[in-house]
């Protein structure tokens, strides 16, 4: 698999090493693209606990996840700088673990980007995105400007939780 990124920490202690969540006044930064109101910065463990919930067939995407996550703890909004990072370090454990030897691991594919395309970030980038997308039925085409790949269709694969 390319674009393999290596740790020194095994990924699945890093998501284990965040054990509280904090919901925080949206910074002054931020406001102009989400208003005021409550932030949450989540945990790493809390975001896969949504994940895992995704059947397969299923899809959610970035912004979905945010707002699930917001939803589950009284925020307005989550942190989308932290969700991004969480959600890469999720991946790559699920992959370290695939590794090992485990069989069952968290389906972090299932999640794309808000206009279906998939993640250039997880590990093996787009392409092994999408082998674990076709294995679960999904048709994956270019983007409309050609240079994404993405799911066809993707909206009527959306999971309602």
């Amino acid at each position: 698999m390319k674009n393999k990124f290596t740790s020194k920490i095994p990924w699945r202690e890093k998501i284990d090493r965040i054990t509280e969540f904090k919901v925080t006044d949206v910074p002054l930064r931020m406001q102009k693209r989400f208003g005021k109101g409550k932030m949450l910065i989540p945990r790493p463990a809390d975001m896969e606990v949504v994940i895992k919930k995704i059947r397969k067939g299923k899809l959610i995407t970035k912004s979905e996840l945010r707002n699930r996550l917001s939803a589950d703890f009284n925020a307005d909004v989550t942190c989308p700088i932290t969700a991004g990072i969480f959600l890469r370090i999720i991946a790559e454990a699920a992959e370290e673990e695939s590794g090992n030897g485990k069989k069952v691991i968290t389906p972090y594919w299932r999640v794309i980007n808000n206009d279906g395309s998939l993640n250039v970030k997880f590990p093996g980038g787009e392409k092994h995105q999408e082998e674990y997308l076709k294995k679960e039925g999904h048709k994956i085409g270019k983007s409309v400007k050609g240079n994404r790949l993405t799911v066809k269709e993707f909206e009527k694969k959306l999971a309602s939780l």
